[in-house]
């Protein structure tokens, strides 16, 4: 019963350190495999094939969603204890998955399969014009914005979906309003890229969703928002 109650209210609060994260992830590594983030699941028909980024991709739902479905994908994330459960379960699926140092030991390749990097993501520096697909998701930190713009190869696709402040209304999610998104910052926040599927909803969560393309053009394109 103790252990019931210490699992809900570690599902209630957002850890602001690695061990907060490990204990976290460590304590849900023997609950069911979660589905896929919405935008990715709805919006698969329309994503290109290649290379694929996962920031913060925490015990691997998005990873593994694209693996299974012949994408290699970078995941990358702080927590070790994520990272253990994201490999177990590609070796249950008979993923190939491999830890890397360092974000630049990726190679480009076709086969599918999962390179699993533990890094700060404060202070990782992501390879230009590498990935044809880059998820970001119930994670934010600004910094990376130009970054990830720079790793998007030409014609490449960012999903992107966080909270926002009217997570402040609702249970669970981060209380500091630093980690929350103002309303219609996302629209904003990449006007290098074309914006394809914008939303935000305010139901039980409050939630920002973006995709959006990067030009064929070399330059990038302007979206004009």
């Amino acid at each position: 019963m103790f252990r019931s109650l210490f699992l809900c209210a570690l599902r209630t609060f957002m850890p602001s350190s690695q061990p907060d994260w490990d204990a976290k992830h460590g304590l849900a590594g023997n609950e069911a495999r979660e589905a896929p983030a919405g935008i990715l699941s709805e919006l698969w028909p329309l994503l290109p094939s290649g290379a694929a980024l996962d920031l913060a991709c925490g015990r691997g739902r998005n990873a593994l969603f694209l693996a299974e479905r012949g994408r290699h994908v970078t995941a990358v994330d702080w927590s070790k204890a994520a990272l253990d459960i994201l490999e177990e379960r590609a070796k249950a699926l008979k993923i190939p998955a491999r830890r890397m140092a360092r974000i630049d030991e990726a190679k480009q390749v076709t086969r599918a399969g999962i390179d699993v990097l533990q890094a700060d993501l404060e202070a990782v520096v992501l390879p230009a014009s590498r990935y044809l697909l880059i998820l970001c998701v119930r994670y934010l930190e600004r910094s990376l914005f130009p970054q990830i713009c720079r790793a998007l190869r030409p014609g490449g696709m960012l999903l992107f979906e966080t909270y926002t402040k009217a997570q402040l209304d609702f249970s669970g999610g981060p209380r500091d309003p630093a980690h929350l998104l103002n309303p219609g910052e996302l629209r904003r926040a990449f006007p290098e890229l074309e914006t394809v599927f914008y939303r935000e909803l305010r139901a039980e969560q409050g939630i920002a969703s973006l995709a959006a393309r990067k030009a064929r053009g070399e330059n990038g394109r302007h979206n004009g928002q």
